[in-house]
């Protein structure tokens, strides 16, 4: 298998809502584990919480997400946004469509001076989601 790069995300307790709704949004499977299939000692409360997950789509992309561990402070910050870019329109606005949808749009999803068409929200778990559609050559 070649190396690939994907996000991961971690979440204060919210990670299965989260991922269900990237896979509403982008397709694919999803595959989720908690820190009780894991046998985690110290998991306590956190047992039906989400040690690790994985959603792949057909498209290619790759999206893995967690619950932070118990006893790990959450700390959220700006130093993670996720960019889905390409030239199929439909199928990026219709992502866009979505995770914007009950978010705050930061730049409209418009024709931008490089000429490509790029917006950028943050989705109701906060997530900032660069989204950017390729001009077709003339």
């Amino acid at each position: 298998m070649p190396s690939r790069l994907n996000p991961y995300i971690s979440f204060d307790g919210n990670a299965r809502q989260a991922m269900e709704f990237y896979k509403e949004v982008f397709g694919g499977t999803l595959r989720m584990n908690t820190y009780g299939e894991f046998g985690e000692k110290e998991a306590g409360d956190a047992a039906d919480k989400i040690m690790h997950s994985m959603l792949e789509t057909d498209s290619g992309f790759t999206l893995m997400g967690a619950d932070i561990p118990p006893g790990m402070a959450y700390k959220p910050g700006n130093n993670l946004s996720v960019s889905v870019s390409g030239d199929d329109a439909a199928a990026l606005r219709g992502y866009w469509d979505k995770l914007s949808g009950d978010g705050t749009v930061t730049v409209p999803l418009e024709k931008q001076m490089w000429g490509d068409v790029f917006g950028m929200c943050t989705d109701r778990f906060g997530i900032t989601w660069l989204v950017n559609i390729s001009e077709q050559p003339a």
